[in-house]
């Protein structure tokens, strides 16, 4: 194999990387403001008012090890990390499935382990070094905030200067709701730290520290929801949790970076077809990838006509399980058994394999269609909090999709977005019929909206991002009661 096709071989392999989540590139100062020179004198100013940053990331961006055995299941890609294609690697990836019991029961060894601020990838000897959330932490590094986790990484030393900037990482197979709560507990953790960290420096007792949230992608999906909600569960007999803002008590500012409030035709595409990175990589199949219950929380809805059936007309219900039997997707697929005896190792029976997983898939799909209407009721966020939201509106965007024979899909019209997510789904936007001409109508309050002519890897590396964000977090004015 050349070096070109090699080279070109592991920029195909970013592209599944960054889906979603995982963000590249370095500030290139030569193409924008010069940060440093408009921020420095603010970055150095040392404030026990300013508000500590959390940085979200997507799906996919981060780490995960298998606790027992120290295995890393996802981080560094190529030889070395899980193979989809083995048992063990298999199992590791996928989120645990069984009858009679919950989603958030159903629990293996995998835990986070930080987020992707680098990505190793090693494919037949050649090694890259790719920018995960590098580029973002460089950026809030320029305003003077200092990261923890590179710090116990050992590869920035801010002294003791690093109270300021945290990363939340979480196991991204798991459902929005379960992830929300673990958010909580992070945020009450380090509030806490804060607040000694400021008694210590500067005298002040029980300092009622505010947090401002950078979230890229589906972390914008868990901001919400824990804003709104806290870390209420849904109520078990369906329905949505009351919004009592609980999240917002410790939020000032929150930043959603393209995320998908309205879904992603490209969830959809995920899960129905899996995913081959490239050729001489391993697939991971539709029945593996099914298994991840965060994944059908980013669905499309079938209000906005997003998925078209055989005969042309809307589907207006994504989420239900007959049309995931009747087109034989992801885990209703007789086809995948070979991925289902991997995943279900201890069960001979090829039926109860199969009914293990429709269970599983019909126990995702009824979790999702409560996240989804818990996240799209209307609700105006206090006086206390800002929403702003950064998406892209200048790439074609796959917007409507129709489902040929066999299930297969085919995409069947574009519209402006990211290059997955649409314009439309980041602003959650509901105008329909009659109101389709008026002012946009959401479920989301939004302060600010910003829009970046980037694709979905490329709005947090674009200049105009990074002078947006330094100015919300050092020179916005502070909020003023209505």
């Amino acid at each position: 194999m050349s070096r070109w096709d090699r080279k070109s071989l592991g920029l195909l392999f970013v592209l599944f990387l960054v889906h979603w989540a995982v963000l590249s590139g370095c500030v290139s100062i030569s193409r924008g403001p010069s940060l440093g020179g408009i921020y420095n004198e603010l970055a150095q100013h040392e404030d026990p008012y300013r508000n500590p940053v959390i940085l979200i990331p997507g799906i996919l961006g981060s780490r995960l090890i298998e606790k027992e055995s120290e295995v890393l299941v996802w981080g560094d890609f190529g030889s070395g990390n899980a193979d989809p294609a083995s048992i063990d690697g298999a199992r590791a990836i996928a989120h645990p499935m069984a009858i009679g019991k919950p989603l958030k029961e159903l629990k293996d060894s995998v835990e986070p382990d930080g987020t992707l601020d680098r990505v190793m990838v090693n494919l037949g000897g050649w090694h890259y070094e790719l920018n995960a959330y590098a580029h973002i932490l460089g950026v809030l590094g320029a305003g003077g905030y200092r990261d923890e986790q590179m710090l116990n990484a050992a590869k920035v030393n801010w002294g003791d200067q690093h109270f300021t900037c945290f990363q939340f990482a979480y196991d991204w197979r798991r459902d929005l709701v379960e992830i929300a709560a673990d958010l909580d507990a992070f945020i009450r953790e380090k509030k806490a730290y804060v607040q000694r960290e400021i008694n210590r420096r500067y005298g002040i007792v029980n300092h009622d520290v505010k947090f401002d949230i950078v979230a890229h992608s589906m972390g914008g999906l868990i901001a919400r929801y824990y804003l709104r909600y806290g870390s209420q569960d849904l109520p078990p007999e369906g329905g949505t949790p009351t919004i009592t803002w609980e999240g917002s008590k410790f939020v000032e500012n929150a930043i959603l970076v393209g995320t998908p409030n309205a879904g992603s035709v490209n969830a959809l595409q995920i899960l129905v077809e899996g995913y081959r990175p490239a050729s001489l990589l391993a697939k991971y199949p539709s029945a593996l990838l099914g298994t991840m219950a965060s994944l059908y929380q980013m669905l499309p809805r079938g209000r906005h006509e997003a998925l078209l059936d055989k005969n042309g007309h809307s589907v207006l219900d994504l989420l239900s399980l007959d049309l995931w039997k009747e087109n034989r997707w992801g885990l209703a697929d007789p086809g995948q058994d070979e991925m289902l005896k991997m995943l279900l190792p201890d069960e001979p029976r090829a039926f109860v394999r199969r009914e293990i997983a429709v269970n599983h898939l019909e126990k995702a799909l009824n979790r999702a269609r409560q996240v989804q209407e818990a996240l799209d009721a209307p609700a105006c966020p206090p006086n206390s909090l800002h929403l702003y939201l950064v998406a892209g509106d200048a790439v074609p965007t796959p917007q409507t999709a129709r489902v040929e024979s066999g299930g297969r899909l085919s995409i069947v019209s574009y519209g402006p977005g990211d290059q997955i997510v649409l314009r439309s789904s980041a602003l959650m936007d509901e105008r329909r019929g009659e109101f389709r001409l008026s002012r946009l109508i959401s479920p989301v309050a939004w302060h600010q909206v910003v829009f970046l002519f980037s694709d979905h890897k490329g709005l947090t590396e674009d200049p105009g991002f990074s002078d947006n964000l330094l100015y919300i977090l050092l020179e916005k004015p502070e909020i003023m009661q209505r």
